[in-house]
């Protein structure tokens, strides 16, 4: 535990403050940025330009942004916890009114220095408001159907404008996020089946809301050869230049079908396949198991919490990064459809390196201000 855990917050200095952060959370993370403009370097042809230059300038200032945050006392987020969720919810109606449309969605908000992505802003958003919100409850209070309103709508009202825009990816991050912290705030089994049962029978519907592209990336999953000119190509180029890295790789800025263009988007969606082709299996296991150890880290930090609010908000945010990195992961090896969801902190994009620093902020901030006993407000519903 930091070394707060031993006196209030209020009689520490900023030093001491910092002195007592989770450095190892924090190395963590500078280490996976700076693999990312490895990454990104190489995509670039061995450059700068276009990719790494940027990344290396947002992961600075994130890491800014990640300390202030670290360092702003737990009970604080608790008090605003809804005003940020207001607020993000905000930006995702801003999206239907100014959003830029770009490769057929409507997904960000131009706002001069930085194209911001309410929804990935709403990753952490949900999982603030959720954590007070089940802090404020009891595990009597689950039971209750009436208690669970509330929460289901934080989660439904955001997935279903983000599935909008369209962006089935991060929809189904928002969903499983909150599943996960209904899960957490103490929701019995029997409620998440019989959820499951309703949504299976909600399949056909779904199905048929879907875009001709949502509906073309889940018959590829289920059949990439099937068009491999056309739908199909990316999940195979992605699949080769996996199998060609081998063991050990083809070394740096060696990687054939990413280096001579056969692997697409190879700085977003398929950074992964990438450093794979170029590391080989023993590079992309080490980059798991720095992101495995990043993910326990803050499992821990959630486990030795004093209050409810803490061990949910870390937990979540845990959660969170496990499933950014499973879902890309899945994504780029054919498990599950292209959904276009980035590996954090490897991925070039502003908005998701920004998400991914407010929610390790936030962890820190847990971990350095674990002491910090805050009251529940019980919830008469």
């Amino acid at each position: 535990m930091a070394i707060a855990t031993q006196f209030r917050t209020s009689e520490l200095s900023i030093g001491e403050k910092i002195r007592g952060l989770h450095w190892p959370i924090i190395l963590l993370t500078v280490l996976l940025g700076i693999i990312g403009y490895g990454v990104l370097f190489s995509a670039g042809g061995g450059s700068h330009e276009p990719w790494a230059w940027r990344h290396a300038t947002r992961l600075s200032l994130g890491l800014v942004v990640l300390l202030v945050i670290a360092l702003i006392d737990i009970r604080i987020w608790f008090r605003w916890a809804y005003v940020i969720y207001g607020g993000a919810f905000v930006l995702l109606l801003g999206v239907e009114i100014l959003g830029t449309l770009s490769n057929g969605a409507q997904r960000w908000i131009n706002i001069g220095f930085i194209q911001l992505q309410p929804s990935e802003i709403m990753k952490v958003a949900l999982i603030i408001a959720l954590a007070r919100y089940f802090h404020s409850g009891y595990l009597e209070d689950t039971k209750r159907v009436t208690f669970l309103v509330v929460p289901v709508l934080i989660v439904v009202l955001p997935a279903a404008m983000v599935l909008r825009q369209p962006d089935l990816g991060t929809a189904v991050m928002l969903v499983s996020a909150g599943i996960a912290m209904l899960f957490l705030g103490g929701v019995r089994i029997w409620k998440f089946m019989l959820g499951a049962a309703i949504c299976a029978g909600a399949l056909p519907v779904v199905w048929s809301a879907l875009h001709d592209y949502q509906r073309d990336r889940v018959m590829t999953f289920l059949n990439p050869e099937g068009d491999p000119l056309g739908t199909g190509y990316h999940i195979i180029q992605s699949k080769i230049a996996l199998g060609s890295g081998g063991l050990w790789g083809r070394g740096f800025l060696n990687g054939t079908q990413a280096q001579l263009s056969f692997l697409p988007e190879k700085q977003t969606d398929f950074a992964f396949t990438m450093l794979a082709e170029e590391t080989g299996l023993v590079g992309a296991l080490l980059l798991l198991a720095l992101f495995l150890a990043l993910i326990l880290m803050g499992l821990l930090v959630s486990m030795r919490a004093n209050s409810h609010f803490s061990r949910l908000l870390a937990a979540g945010l845990s959660f969170n990064l496990f499933l950014y990195v499973v879902i890309n992961v899945s994504m780029v090896t054919g498990l599950i459809p292209v959904v276009g969801v980035p590996l954090p902190l490897i991925s070039y994009g502003g908005t998701a390196m920004l998400t991914v620093m407010v929610g390790l902020g936030l962890v820190l901030s847990a971990d350095l201000h674990g002491f910090a006993t805050i009251p529940r407000f019980p919830v008469d519903l």
